[in-house]
């Protein structure tokens, strides 16, 4: 919820935090290689001055680092603090541990579970079959524009179709970097999505590797979870995505029971 004056306006102390969240979320999906000031400028359409100026705040708080040679940024060391502390109230990987292991044994494939943050997808775990070619597309931690992957589709697929459009094009920017995906090709890929009844993923984001995946909604109906399954692509018939796909669904019907009786003992 976004706190406003009377003049219907966010206070400035309000949209310096929502500025300096959205700089963190761009690191973070950045992360493994860091990003410039000119990519963080560029992405949250901010003045130069603007973003040094948070970027240099949240350096002293320790919530962001920069390379001394590159001159790149990174998450910092008090991020990961704060994660250890909240992860004790977060138990949504052991409750959904036993599902992407009976996937990952019952078809020898990489199984990923995905939550949604924002405009984002993070992979939170990561369960690996038995099928001596692995495709570990994503890591644990990994943060992806919504609409990248099989896991990024299945979370935006039952949206409404306004809000499907609101994200993909506040993402545009970000979609080239994985495989030059542009906002009418990752639409093309949900509406295809739809109509399978499940996301599919065979852009080839990872070179030689297809994935799939479907949502777990929230008692109010909200996808904030999704499982999808990625395996080389002789392994991603057509006949075998059906079956996985049915594997999945069994999977997230339980799923959902589970988390709603969780948060509604």
């Amino acid at each position: 919820m976004i706190l406003m004056e009377t003049n219907d306006k966010p206070s400035s102390g309000t949209q310096s935090i929502e500025r300096a969240a959205q700089v963190m979320r761009l690191i973070a999906s950045g992360n493994s290689i860091g990003l410039r000031l000119v990519d963080i400028s560029r992405h949250a359409k901010l003045e130069r001055p603007t973003a040094h100026r948070i970027l240099k705040c949240l350096m002293a708080e320790g919530l962001v680092k920069q390379d001394r040679e590159t001159r790149r940024y990174f998450l910092g060391h008090l991020i990961f603090e704060l994660g250890l502390a909240a992860s004790t109230n977060f138990n949504l990987r052991d409750i959904c541990a036993p599902s992407l292991t009976r996937l990952a044994e019952k078809t020898g494939d990489t199984v990923f579970l995905t939550i949604r943050s924002g405009f984002d997808s993070v992979c939170i775990d990561r369960k690996e079959g038995s099928f001596p070619i692995r495709t570990l597309t994503l890591d644990v931690g990994t943060r992806r524009p919504l609409g990248v992957g099989a896991g990024g589709l299945a979370l935006l697929m039952s949206l409404p179709d306004q809000a499907i459009q609101k994200i993909i094009s506040a993402n545009a920017l970000r979609l080239i970097a994985y495989n030059n995906l542009t906002v009418p090709t990752v639409m093309g890929l949900m509406r295809r999505s739809q109509k399978l009844g499940y996301a599919l993923n065979d852009r080839q984001i990872t070179p030689g590797a297809t994935s799939l995946g479907l949502p777990i909604r929230s008692r109010s109906g909200e996808p904030f979870l999704a499982i999808s399954i990625g395996a080389i692509n002789g392994r991603m018939t057509e006949e075998r995505q059906k079956e996985l796909a049915s594997l999945i669904r069994i999977e997230v019907t339980k799923l959902e029971t589970s988390l709603d009786d969780e948060a509604h003992p």
